[in-house]
């Protein structure tokens, strides 16, 4: 039989997706050929949040490759538009001059961001200017990352909806100083009623994401040749900035449909087979449609409407009919869990309202009750009732008497297993992926949770649901649960372990991170997610031979403080064994005077830290201490704690504070996989918690020192493992330093040492770095040497900043009140 000829309009998730159901269904019926704007295959655009703040690179987020197309026949012109259909003579007009004809067409022409025309956003000839991105595409997200990675920068985003606060977040998360503007009183006011908004922009402002509501943009100020100064608000100050991202909300892209003559309203106006109205040979799928008067922005709607539409088309279920989606969403907002579904506030008399809100944690629940169903629900910062919820509220299931069961499991009612749950329950909402879809994954040999996501998409959306999609495939696979290859690798953009990866530096002598990448990484392609663990081993193997490049580092590295939740900064300098002298005291208190440091605290590590300080500030504050760093803030050695000792304490029988000193005073600033923290104890009453630390010496008697490691008392908490009794402080302190050097060596990216010990074993580190089994000992103590004969204090910084930025000064961070007025999300 002849191939029927299928053009479809669009490359995006909804005509991709559509064309994986109809390739399902009828793999042999047409012969395909796909129009997409953008230069590349279909991707996730969901996961460009996660580009945008290094957690996911470009790569990882496609979810067709060219090679798909090929592989099933589909001819793809990329990035080619489709201009106009002459829907008489069956033919598609494209820019790239093109003439294609069709038997059956699909527009999916998705949506476009939607810019406000604001006086000073857009160059003469109605271009955005330079600074000023949208955020809808892979080239707006490289664009703003190009940009955010020019040196420290500050944004405006406009727009305080989902899209506005995760280019928030994501910039944030790039070292940038970022104000949210919102025109209407409340952020993400189509998720969240007034009090549930008010608690995430708190939330924000305590991450140092400032949150501006009631704000109308007037203005952007453009220099020629200098670029973004500010952006206006009415009736405030002006906002300094250098880049300014517009996520003002999208429109239905409808050019082609409206220049051919099809109806359009809001979008394409389709029936429930998903064809336009005006021609029974062509449909429409995804964000450019209305349905039933809706136009739908979420993923699960588009997936439904796709597989409708791709049963009508292939004549395979001719029953099939869409007649709308009752949606519920889960997402993570800025790394934040929030679930919304249904109406957000009471609609008519007799709706209840069940509300608990805790701001100061973050917390927010609202269930709307109408005739004992769930009609409506938000859960903001903590999603454990979720799943009830959102079976309750798709299901119409009668509800628990007592309402607090809604927002809580009080423990009366057993909450539904894996086991439980029906084979049609939604577990990925993003991608449509039922239980059944992953169980059937799993009987079909995947073992693993990425061969689970990679045959199902579940989880490769905002990422929500991974936990329920480990606990399905665990239950259906139960001992055949295998591990991916990748969860050995030692960064995720490398594919190789450390030992192995530390080989090959060493041998093509690699000495940057991109170096790195350029060598080692598929197709040479950088990893933003493993920038940070790659740097830390490479100025461990190279010492002051790496190559820094600043952009691989996040922005305590960078200023060599700890960043607070109001984007002010840390600042503790170091105090050796905890020991300090009436000049430092002195000097400690008159930079706290000067520089007004809301809050001197005394750590848990002994030492002082001046709470407070501004980025500008943070040179002249290093100057006027003149102290070393206490390494406060990496992925290094941080301190050694010390109790009083022999010296003073009556029942001390070892000196644990100048040991203390010497330990510090050789180990300062050393990079590792992860902090360490350290204790030394003067006898076996442990008053520095020794135990419980990563290395820990405690005296014993007859001048003896015992060596603890692997302790923990955090998070997690874990009493070390004895690791070795001897006889002098300077075996106590080459030991220790063994340990420490071989940890660096072997440990996995951000691995403490409370879960290395254990995974190594203890009696295999003493066969190893006691009995020299494998003969490395010689080596790893020379190591250990070079590095420590290379330290170099981080703050004489403040003599040469890196970059001209590198301190400059911060946007005050300000939580301003959130006042009702009309107006959109712009």
């Amino acid at each position: 039989m002849e191939r029927q000829r299928l053009v479809v309009i669009g490359n995006g998730m909804a005509g991709a997706r559509t064309v994986e159901e109809i390739l399902t269904r009828a793999p042999d019926l047409f012969d395909i050929t796909m129009f997409g704007e953008e230069p590349h295959g279909n991707y996730n655009r969901i996961a460009l949040s996660h580009v945008l703040a290094g957690e996911e690179d470009f790569d990882s987020i496609f979810l067709n490759s060219l090679a798909w197309y090929a592989a099933n026949g589909i001819t793809l012109h990329a990035g080619v538009r489709a201009k106009r259909i002459d829907r008489f003579a069956k033919v598609v007009y494209a820019d790239d001059g093109s003439e294609t004809s069709y038997d059956k067409l699909i527009i999916a022409t998705g949506s476009r961001s939607f810019i406000p025309d604001i006086p000073g956003i857009r160059d003469r000839y109605s271009e955005l200017r330079s600074g000023v991105f949208g955020f809808r595409t892979i080239e707006d997200t490289r664009a703003m990352l190009e940009h955010a990675r020019g040196g420290e920068r500050r944004a405006v985003v406009i727009g305080g909806g989902l899209l506005g606060l995760e280019a928030a977040h994501g910039l944030h998360k790039q070292g940038t100083e970022v104000t949210v503007l919102q025109r209407s009183a409340t952020i993400m006011n189509q998720q969240l009623d007034a009090a549930g908004g008010e608690v995430l922009a708190g939330i924000l402002q305590n991450m140092g994401i400032r949150v501006i509501t009631n704000a109308r943009t007037v203005a952007v100020d453009y220099v020629p040749r200098v670029g973004i100064q500010a952006v206006q608000v009415e009736g405030q100050d002006p906002i300094p900035c250098d880049m300014v991202v517009v996520t003002a909300g999208i429109r239905p892209e409808t050019s082609v449909a409206l220049i051919s003559g099809f109806t359009v309203a809001r979008a394409i106006v389709v029936d429930d087979l998903m064809r336009t109205v005006d021609d029974d040979d062509v449909y429409a799928v995804g964000e450019c449609v209305q349905h039933r008067g809706e136009v739908y922005g979420l993923v699960a709607p588009l997936w439904e409407q796709g597989a409708v539409l791709a049963a009508n088309i292939t004549g395979t279920d001719p029953s099939a009919r869409y007649s709308g989606t009752k949606t519920t969403t889960k997402l993570k907002v800025a790394g934040i869990d929030l679930a919304s579904m249904g109406v957000r506030t009471p609609e008519r008399e007799g709706d209840e309202q069940v509300v608990f809100s805790e701001p100061k944690r973050g917390v927010y629940k609202s269930v709307i009750v109408r005739e004992n169903k769930v009609i409506g629900a938000t859960m903001l910062g903590d999603a454990s009732r979720v799943p009830f919820l959102t079976r309750a509220f798709d299901q119409g299931l009668d509800l628990p008497e007592t309402r607090a069961e809604l927002l809580f499991d009080l423990g009366t009612a057993p909450e539904q297993s894996v086991a439980d749950l029906p084979d049609d329950a939604q577990i990925c909402n993003c991608n449509g992926v039922t239980k059944g879809t992953i169980v059937g994954a799993v009987h079909d040999g995947c073992t693993s949770l990425g061969a689970v996501m990679d045959a199902t998409r579940a989880g490769k959306g905002c990422g929500s649901c991974k936990e329920q999609v480990c606990a399905i495939l665990a239950w259906a696979a139960g001992d055949a649960v295998t591990v991916d290859a990748s969860a050995n690798w030692y960064v995720p953009g490398v594919p190789m372990g450390k030992p192995e990866l530390m080989a090959a530096i060493r041998e093509q002598n690699l000495r940057s991170v991109s170096s790195v990448f350029a060598a080692l990484a598929p197709e040479g392609q950088p990893d933003a997610r493993s920038k940070m663990g790659l740097a830390s081993l490479l100025k461990m193997m190279w010492g002051p031979d790496y190559v820094d490049e600043r952009d691989a580092r996040f922005i305590n590295d960078r200023v060599h403080a700890n960043i607070q939740k109001d984007g002010t900064f840390s600042v503790v300098p170091q105090l050796k064994g905890g020991v300090t002298s009436p000049e430092q005291l002195r000097r400690i208190a008159d930079v706290a005077e000067k520089y007004d440091v809301p809050m001197v605290k005394l750590t848990g590590g002994q030492r002082i830290d001046l709470l407070g300080i501004r980025k500008e500030d943070l040179p002249k504050v290093w100057a006027d201490l003149d102290m070393p760093s206490g390494y406060a803030y990496g992925k290094s050695f941080r301190t050694v704690k010390t109790c009083v000792g022999q010296e003073f304490c009556r029942f001390g029988t070892g000196d644990s504070t100048s040991l203390g000193i010497a330990m510090e005073t050789r180990f300062q600033g050393l990079e590792a996989p992860a902090k360490i923290k350290l204790a030394v104890s003067g006898c076996p009453r442990n008053c520095a918690e020794s135990l419980v630390k990563d290395v820990g010496v405690v005296a014993v008697e007859g001048g003896r020192w015992e060596l603890w490691i692997g302790g923990a008392a955090g998070a997690h908490i874990r009493k070390g493992d004895l690791f070795v009794t001897v006889d002098s402080r300077e075996e106590a302190i080459l030991l220790a330093g063994r340990f420490i050097q071989y940890y660096r060596e072997n440990a996995k990216w951000l691995e403490r040492t409370y879960t290395f010990v254990p995974r190594v074993g203890l009696e295999e580190l003493q066969a190893i770095l006691i009995a020299d089994r494998d003969g490395v000992c010689a080596g790893l103590d020379a190591r250990l040497q070079e590095s420590v004969d290379n330290y170099a204090d981080p703050w004489l910084d403040r003599d040469a900043p890196a970059t001209p930025g590198q301190f400059r000064t911060a946007l005050p961070l300000v939580a301003l009140p959130l006042v009702p007025v009309r107006g959109g999300d712009a």
